[in-house]
């Protein structure tokens, strides 16, 4: 289970992005030009949660209980509970 939050962040010269699963009050440094990162964006799902995917449209399927959007690595769906058919290939 993820306890921290993942944020898109930026280098504001080059305009470089990487993930960060970050913490509240740290500064993160580009390691190429050394200068604070910027935050872009907090990704979906927020923490805590059980799944490692960004909410985005190839990593997302939809429960066969009850209709709504979950991650495709998770077993049991958030939203009912119950646990959700296997994947086909």
């Amino acid at each position: 289970m993820r306890l921290r939050q993942k944020y898109r962040m930026r280098t504001p010269s080059t305009g470089r992005e990487v993930v960060v699963e970050a913490a509240p009050g740290v500064d993160y440094v580009d390691r190429e030009t050394g200068e604070d990162l910027e935050v872009v964006a907090q990704l979906l799902p927020l923490a805590p949660t059980a799944s490692e995917l960004p909410w985005a449209v190839e990593n997302l399927r939809f429960c066969n209980w009850c209709d709504q959007l979950t991650q495709k690595d998770l077993n049991d769906c958030p939203h009912c509970g119950r646990r959700m058919d296997p994947l086909g290939s």
